[in-house]
């Protein structure tokens, strides 16, 4: 009997306990919207944060309070029109983005000081080690921190160098917070032109750096009919609001700085004399 008692006061509290908390869970409960789920699996799940939201759970919770469907640059169109269905809204128009690196200095054009010292293996180690090892301060380090950084496979080292592949950039933005030089940056897709150095160095010291370095010459602010490239502390920049990608920029430059994106036409086989007359 001396542990009866005892006994029946636990469970008494245990039960007033239960009672309190069921009460509290039903009348404390913060609403949850059914949309949610919905929208989180329309979302790729890519959880980059490229939509300014710390990933797709936190966007889909604000598109379901009314944040506009069309941040996420994973998904496109086609996840903005989901997004939107869900909704009931209209998607709205989606300009699709992509990240280019802002620098061409791989071993063939730019020069380096020293090698890189077997214990560096990160670009964040070798920009705190006397800012990289190429004579030029803006330049590429190349120890692929972008490249470990990219979940979809679309940005290589190559001689040096890091370079995107935009068949396979999403505009995730990974990349760029991976670069502690900051070069890399995003831009209109459908804008083909931009300059692909960094370097705010004057023409002399540009140069004995890297041989395809922006020299603040101008001669592609006079090559542009449109107004869409200026330079401004002897580095060019294209304004893509004013650019029509025509390319007289990337002509007039004298050393092969900027970069026209747009893909060659593939040349057709010549028809056989023979094949002509049958």
């Amino acid at each position: 009997m001396s542990y009866l008692y005892p006994a029946m006061i636990v469970a008494l509290i245990g039960l007033v306990a239960g009672v309190i908390l069921t009460v509290a869970a039903k009348f404390m409960a913060v609403p949850v919207n059914e949309k949610v789920g919905e929208l989180r699996e329309a979302l790729p799940g890519a959880n980059c944060g490229a939509c300014g939201f710390a990933g797709c759970d936190a966007y889909a919770e604000a598109v379901a309070e009314g944040k506009e469907c069309t941040l996420c640059p994973v998904g496109g169109s086609a996840v903005a029109e989901k997004l939107a269905a869900i909704m009931g809204v209209e998607a709205g128009s989606t300009e699709p983005k992509i990240f280019r690196v802002t620098c061409k200095g791989s071993h063939t054009h730019a020069k380096i000081f020293s090698e890189y010292d077997a214990e560096i293996k990160s670009c964040k180690a070798a920009n705190q080690l006397y800012g990289g090892n190429k004579v030029c301060e803006f330049g590429c380090l190349g120890l692929a921190d972008c490249v470990k950084a990219c979940e979809f496979d679309a940005i290589h080292i190559k001689d040096g160098v890091a370079v995107i592949d935009e068949d396979k950039c999403v505009a995730c933005g990974q990349c760029a917070k991976a670069c502690p030089k900051h070069l890399i940056s995003d831009a209109p897709k459908k804008k083909l032109v931009f300059v692909g150095c960094s370097s705010t160095h004057k023409a002399p010291d540009a140069m004995k750096a890297c041989k395809v370095a922006c020299i603040g010459c101008k001669k592609c602010v006079a090559a542009c009919k449109f107004d869409a490239i200026h330079v401004n502390d002897f580095l060019a920049k294209v304004d893509y609001e004013k650019c029509v990608n025509c390319g007289a920029c990337v002509k007039a430059c004298p050393t092969k700085a900027l970069v026209n994106r747009r893909k060659k036409p593939v040349p057709k086989k010549p028809v056989a004399a023979n094949a002509q007359s049958a």
